[in-house]
């Protein structure tokens, strides 16, 4: 089984400072840091990062790529095949946007179906599920949670196929990385 090392990287008291356009270049260049992390505890050599007209990261030399990047975390992964990553501070959020974010059907599954922290396993989930394919947000309401493997694992149903998604929790946040086949070894790196 092949292993990916998905890094989270915190964001630096003076990056949290900055705002708009620096922020968000900011953000973009701690991003590949942790890509880089991941890279090189995956034996790959980052080349070019190019982006397909959607956006959607093109892969290099057979390796794939995803990131993702908050206020205070950023995440990067590399893998073998397709991979999408998510990160998301865990905080209250409104009933509309736990409606749009999964159907009673999915909450019913949950223990506690009203939980933030439920509420961001399933948005992290479904974003890695459609970085992944490359389709974005457009289709978020298509993606839907099948069963609660466990603590750590969703899975998802989404173009006629089941997803695996794997999740970690550290400081306040939660990260999702799909990871059909994969073994996770997460990192949580120190450095700001």
């Amino acid at each position: 089984m092949a292993v990916i090392y998905p890094v989270m990287i915190p964001v630096s008291p003076s990056g949290l400072l900055l705002a708009g356009n620096p922020k968000v270049k900011h953000l973009s260049a701690l991003a590949r840091r942790a890509l880089e992390r991941s890279a090189k505890k995956s034996g790959a050599v980052l080349d070019r990062l190019e982006k397909d007209d959607r956006g959607a990261p093109l892969p290099f030399e057979g390796t794939y790529w995803s990131i993702s990047h908050k206020d205070t975390w950023v995440a990067g992964v590399v893998a073998p095949a397709p991979v999408g990553i998510d990160i998301e501070r865990v905080r209250p959020c409104s009933e509309a946007l736990f409606r749009k974010t999964g159907t009673d059907a999915e909450w019913a599954l949950g223990e506690s179906p009203r939980d933030e922290t439920l509420f961001f396993r399933y948005w992290t989930a479904k974003e890695a599920v459609l970085k992944t394919t490359g389709a974005g947000f457009r289709e978020f309401s298509q993606c839907r949670v099948k069963y609660i493997v466990d603590h750590n694992t969703l899975a998802l149903w989404y173009r006629d196929r089941e997803w695996r998604v794997a999740h970690f929790y550290f400081n306040g946040h939660v990260a999702a990385v799909m990871k059909d086949g994969w073994e996770v070894c997460w990192e949580v790196a120190a450095e700001r």
